[in-house]
């Protein structure tokens, strides 16, 4: 089925139940209402507030439009609830096209020059400065990352809320040992996506860090604080592959490149009163791991398995799968600072003496066409890991460790030095001063 258009339809936030719909269509084609939840009691606030949410809330649905769109990817992109300016059609546009570029690999398809945003030349609107609580509100999503994050705000003494998209068991059990005041919301997809992409309508990665990304800042002036402490690594802004002159990162919408894009848009654009950065883009996954692993009450709980984070709460895991490339990546970054019968237990079984597994572990390290598309570390950082473990009393003699160690020189012989590079800052970096002093006082 072809469409020529995608229709942003309507927004609209109704205070007393807390619910902000999202309708959407294409041109003589399918319609969809999304709902969003906000699971909290809001604060009062006052008229300028109010016209500052109502911003963001166009912002999450713009963003969160790229759920739909995806089903056909027509040409045209229309707002008929807003004049959209041109900085915020340009916006729009590398988000859709950069964070479907996942998507569009998949499915053999190119988006480049694919699509226009229709845009008016109405002047941008001007920030709106606002009196936030001075307070730090940490995105929680059950993994290692949030969890240090969490931890080395605490150790600094910063004031903290923190907040969930969803009640995803693994964070609901991370916020609650991290013993911190808490907010959540739930968003709703319209249920006709699902028969679509059943039917045979396109499906594929989208970038929902930057719908959660969108919500969060909602959520600062719902519920009252300035700034918003992503988890977001280094490595996350390191593309997977290239092809020709397109960079294909299924991390997008947690990069460098979005996290200034969207930090510049809300500044010039919404407010510059609440601050958006990732703590933790100074470092790489694996010393974000050597850091978690200083926190053993959140080993029987944290799960980074995407099976414990699907649609639907009956089809959830509850453990770790052992069999995907998010399991095999955090169990191998935990290898070299947890003790081995601790790290079997947290998993349930040695994913490194599993020879079905070797191929897996060869992906994560570079040694097959790229790195998987997930949210995992830098090839070099798994490699450096694995060298490493192939001269470790407690792994060497594993057999994915062994096999992959025997089988590639470019394992065996890499310099020890680079494995010790990976625990130190790395630039460039948006964290402010202050909060780089908290980071540096908890590695």
């Amino acid at each position: 089925m072809e469409y020529k258009e995608f229709i942003f339809e309507s927004y609209h936030y109704d205070p007393a139940v807390s619910t902000l719909s999202l309708r959407y269509r294409f041109s003589e084609g399918p319609c969809f209402q999304e709902t969003l939840v906000f699971d909290f009691a809001a604060r009062a606030l006052s008229a300028t507030e109010s016209h500052v949410l109502d911003r963001i809330f166009r912002l999450i649905f713009l963003t969160s439009g790229v759920s739909y769109y995806k089903a056909y990817i027509p040409k045209t992109l229309i707002c008929e609830s807003f004049a959209l300016d041109e900085n915020t059609a340009e916006f729009l546009y590398k988000f859709y096209e950069k964070g479907l570029a996942e998507f569009a690999f998949r499915n053999g398809i190119s988006l480049n020059k694919h699509f226009r945003i229709q845009s008016t030349a109405i002047p941008a609107t001007a920030p709106i400065t606002l009196d936030l609580p001075r307070r730090t509100c940490v995105p929680v999503g059950g993994g290692k990352d949030s969890i240090v994050t969490i931890e080395c705000l605490k150790r600094g003494g910063e004031p903290l809320i923190l907040f969930s998209l969803g009640d995803a068991e693994p964070i609901t059990a991370c916020i609650t040992a991290a013993q911190r005041p808490f907010i959540r919301a739930h968003r709703r997809l319209d249920g006709a996506l699902l028969k679509l992409n059943e039917a045979g309508a396109l499906n594929g990665h989208v970038p929902i860090t930057g719908i959660l990304s969108a919500i969060s800042l909602a959520c600062a002036v719902m519920a009252g604080f300035d700034t918003v402490a992503m988890s977001n690594e280094h490595s996350a802004s390191v593309p997977n592959l290239k092809i020709g002159g397109t960079e294909i990162n299924h991390q997008f919408s947690k990069s460098l490149e979005f996290e200034r894009m969207l930090s510049e848009y809300v500044r010039d654009l919404i407010t510059p009163s609440i601050t958006y950065f990732s703590l933790l883009r100074p470092l790489s996954e694996i010393e974000i791991a050597r850091r978690f692993s200083n926190h053993p009450a959140y080993f029987g709980i944290f799960r980074s398995c995407n099976s414990a984070f699907r649609q639907s709460s009956a089809a959830r895991g509850r453990h770790w799968c052992c069999d995907c490339p998010k399991c095999r990546f955090v169990f191998l970054a935990l290898s070299p600072f947890v003790a081995k019968p601790e790290l079997t237990g947290i998993f349930g079984r040695n994913i490194l003496d599993d020879e079905t597994q070797r191929d897996g572990f060869a992906e994560l390290c570079g040694l097959q066409e790229h790195k998987p598309f997930e949210c995992v570390g830098e090839t070099s950082e798994s490699a450096g890991v694995m060298s490493y473990l192939g001269d470790h009393p407690d792994w060497r003699e594993d057999q994915v460790v062994r096999r992959l160690n025997e089988g590639f020189p470019s394992l065996r012989h890499r310099d020890p030095i680079e494995y010790r590079a990976l625990f130190g800052v790395r630039n460039p970096h948006r964290v402010p001063d202050r909060y780089m002093a908290m980071l540096d006082a908890c590695g």
